[in-house]
């Protein structure tokens, strides 16, 4: 499975992105799909998962109540709506495929990513 994120972009605190991450086919579509991000000098840390058929979600605290994951299997696409956003938020920004219809925050448990698109929130 190939995944390609989008979306990212220059922003102002407050403002509002929306990301997208298309799979190259069918196969991402009986699985969970997760975002990550990683920060300069950082770990990659869990942002939000959403499970295969697009009834669960998960989110990190610290963007619960600002950060929205949907899916649309229709076109092998997820989408993160990032609402509010922080300087804090500022990362690149990852898609990735779980090895299974459900996921949660641990790494291990994805077994594809994209190639991360930037998101940059000024103050």
């Amino acid at each position: 499975v190939q995944l390609q994120a989008s979306g990212g972009g220059l922003v102002q605190a407050g403002g509002s992105l929306r990301l997208s991450c298309a799979a190259s086919r069918r196969t991402a579509s009986n699985n969970a799909m997760g975002w990550f991000r990683q920060a300069p000098g950082k770990e990659r840390e869990f942002v939000g998962s959403i499970s295969w058929r697009g009834d669960r979600t998960s989110y990190a605290d610290s963007v619960k109540g600002r950060f929205t994951i949907s899916r649309d299997n229709a076109k092998d696409t997820v989408y993160l709506q990032m609402n509010s956003l922080k300087p804090e938020d500022t990362a690149v920004y990852y898609c990735a495929v779980a090895a299974g219809p459900y996921s949660g925050s641990d790494r291990s448990g994805y077994r594809a990513w994209g190639q991360g698109t930037q998101v940059t929130v000024s103050s």
